[in-house]
């Protein structure tokens, strides 16, 4: 069994090996939570082209070489040549770097989970590497449960938190207060636009005045 976290890799050096159709999402996602990243790939994607091309990322066109992860805190091998991912899990082993390799579970020190994003909201399904199709059904799934309004929740309960946190409440009570809130119909009401039954429902449970 793996244990799930989330990491923060803003402003971390992560490198990509590969430049395929695969190399392309992991970078998307690395590049959204803020990672300096390096693609190295003899013949890169011309999206990832067009990204090295805008400054986004560090682009190496030419094979991996052993060394290409130093100072890297992650790395991702993703290319059809299993020597070659096989030495980049290798390498990031030498070293402590978090590594994955795409479809080969054995190689990684860490697994990817399916994940819907709504805001600051994210949901992820993993199955240890085990059926990453079963991921992606059940990704497909959420994406249909949880619309986009899970996103403006999120940033509303997020920021009555921190308000409610400034007045030195208890946590415990803070943590009461929100799911209060929530189980309160707030989803209910920001879909329906009713501000006013909104700020009803806030002051109900929090004795706060809401004018967001």
């Amino acid at each position: 069994m793996s244990y799930l976290v989330n990491l923060n890799l803003k402003g971390r050096r992560a490198v990509v090996v590969g430049g395929g159709s695969v190399a392309l999402r992991k970078v998307g996602g690395l590049l959204a939570a803020g990672a300096r990243v390096t693609v190295v790939a003899e013949s890169p994607h011309h999206e990832v082209r067009l990204l090295a091309a805008a400054g986004r990322l560090r682009l190496e066109a030419r094979p991996y070489a052993d060394g290409d992860l130093e100072g890297a805190f992650l790395a991702v091998a993703a290319t059809d040549d299993e020597e070659v991912n096989a030495r980049v899990s290798a390498e990031a082993g030498r070293h402590g770097i978090l590594v994955n390799v795409a479809d080969r579970p054995a190689l990684c020190t860490f697994t990817l989970p399916a994940v819907v994003r709504r805001g600051d909201l994210t949901l992820g399904v993993a199955t240890d590497g085990r059926c990453p199709a079963l991921s992606r059904a059940l990704r497909e799934d959420l994406e249909r449960a949880y619309g986009e309004e899970y996103g403006e929740l999120t940033s509303l309960l997020g920021s009555l938190r921190d308000r409610l946190l400034t007045e030195d409440r208890p946590y415990e009570a803070v943590q009461r207060a929100i799911e209060a809130v929530y189980r309160g119909g707030a989803l209910r009401l920001l879909a329906a636009g009713d501000r006013e039954a909104l700020r009803d429902l806030i002051w109900r449970a929090c004795s706060l005045e809401w004018d967001k």
